[in-house]
């Protein structure tokens, strides 16, 4: 039995009937709708209204500290028409919502859609313009990104550990951090639901989004009105196995690239062939590792920025352009060195890793990621190094207080694109099965990360607005 989990069984133990029988809320808060934040990343050319939602930070204390969650609404503007509301969520976890609704309506949500609900976004616990919860990251501790860097090689994971184990420890000097789970985020879904006072919530979820809706129907499934899931972790949290699924998206997506950019050989020289492009892409990350480009960039941060670049089609063409000039000698000169001081992305890296090393029980010998490293090495040359490599939850203070959400089944609505870098289409196909028969998987014969709104199928598109308009969800599962 490893070093904590003695006593974090009886913790769970005693948290027996926890995902089931939390205190409900005693009564709503008065809501004030006002202007949200002038520093809130919202779209102005859309009405949005922001108000804040008290949750207890602890719900086993619910009479306990007491936080603040901002929310953010469009409303909608035919009240003949409206249905309820529709929550959303971004993904992350440890990304900012106040701004999807109304980026949603600046994409092109339907009017039907905006006609049925008013839009909720949220700055889910910790994050943004909520009571602020983070570990205290700085620039000094060299840690990035929510996926560690690539390893080239053995020692690089004995690296990554010491800098996963620093992280870990500033993380369990805050005491807060360890009542960030999804969990808790679903919970304080409800509670929002109960503040604006309706009987049920639909919701919207990307991404992590869709754990977070997984564990929000499956915990309320009496108050839960209408979900979709979209672009899909696989389960109701992000665990190990759904980390290491990256690199599995990232080999099924890099060929759409790969064709993308054999075709436009005579402007970026990244090969004639998609066969020629991988090979010079990783001749590319694999010099750079060797020696480091005069700017410092390695072939682990080409590789990230890369798999930043396959999230969508439209960054394409900037992706190319970052490749093609690290593979021309002399065209890259030395950066200046970050200043230090407080890391830019403290709160999201932090609400990422408390979420992620909360919810999952995450191995915690160093040799049991140096093993996942190697093999992803091979079965996925181009990526699978970093997802598999060492995060701060194998160092982490806390074992979970409580078990992963259990799916219950449901009708929800799944859609996926079959190529996504960072959540596979296996991610749909899993949540397809633990939803069960009453739910409807829709795979779109395409590539990125977002199919509703964000994707340019119609098909997704055409049967999402029905399912969230009408209720109908299609007969059988359905390709596009």
């Amino acid at each position: 039995m490893n070093r904590r989990r003695t006593a974090a069984l009886a913790g769970l133990l005693g948290m027996a009937g926890a995902l089931i029988a939390m205190p409900p809320a005693t009564a709503a808060p008065a809501l004030h709708w006002a202007a949200c934040p002038a520093d809130a990343a919202i779209n102005p050319l859309v009405a949005v209204q922001c108000a804040t939602v008290p949750v207890p930070l602890d719900y086993a204390d619910p009479d306990g500290e007491q936080i603040e969650i901002m929310i953010s609404r469009v409303a909608s503007p035919n009240p003949a028409k409206r249905r309820g509301v529709l929550l959303t969520n971004p993904g992350g976890p440890g990304g900012s919502g106040l701004g999807l609704p109304a980026d949603l309506v600046g994409k092109g949500l339907p009017v039907s859609v905006t006609n049925a609900y008013d839009l909720i976004g949220m700055d889910t616990r910790g994050v943004g313009h909520s009571t602020p919860i983070a570990c205290g990251i700085t620039t000094d501790d060299g840690y990035y990104g929510n996926v560690p860097p690539y390893a080239p090689d053995d020692a690089a994971v004995v690296a990554q550990a010491a800098i996963a184990e620093r992280i870990a420890a500033r993380c369990a000097a805050n005491p807060r951090v360890r009542h960030l789970t999804t969990a808790n985020t679903a919970r304080d879904l409800d509670r929002v639901r109960i503040a604006l006072g309706e009987e049920k919530a639909s919701f919207l979820g990307y991404s992590y989004g869709s754990a977070l809706g997984a564990a929000y129907a499956s915990l309320f499934p009496d108050t839960v009105d209408r979900v979709v899931l979209d672009s899909n972790v696989g389960d109701s949290h992000l665990n190990r196995e759904g980390l290491r699924r990256y690199a599995h998206g990232f080999e099924e997506t890099f060929p759409e690239f790969a064709r993308w950019l054999a075709a436009r050989h005579d402007s970026y020289g990244m090969g004639r062939t998609p066969a020629q492009v991988r090979r010079n892409y990783l001749a590319l990350v694999e010099r750079l590792d060797r020696t480091p480009a005069p700017d410092g960039t390695t072939g682990a941060m080409l590789r990230g920025a890369v798999f930043a670049g396959l999230f969508s089609a439209t960054a394409y063409g900037r992706t190319a352009m970052f490749l093609q000039t690290y593979a021309t000698p002399g065209s890259v000169a030395p950066s200046p060195e970050t200043p230090p001081g407080p890391h830019p992305s403290d709160v999201a890296l932090s609400v990422f890793l408390a979420v992620s090393c909360n919810d999952a029980d995450w191995p915690e010998e160093l040799d049991t990621y140096r093993r996942g490293v190697a093999e992803d090495r091979k079965r996925y040359p181009l990526y699978g190094a970093a997802a598999a490599n060492v995060l701060p939850c194998a160092y982490w203070a806390w074992e979970p207080s409580e078990a992963p959400v259990g799916i219950v089944p449901n009708d929800v609505l799944i859609v996926q694109n079959r190529h996504d870098p960072v959540t596979p289409l296996a991610g749909g196909e899993l949540l397809r099965s633990a939803f069960g028969a009453q739910s409807r998987l829709v795979t779109v014969n395409g590539s990125g990360h977002g199919v509703y709104v964000l994707g340019g199928d119609g098909c997704a598109l055409n049967v999402t607005t029905t399912y969230l308009v009408d209720g109908r969800l299609p007969a059988r599962d359905t390709v596009c």
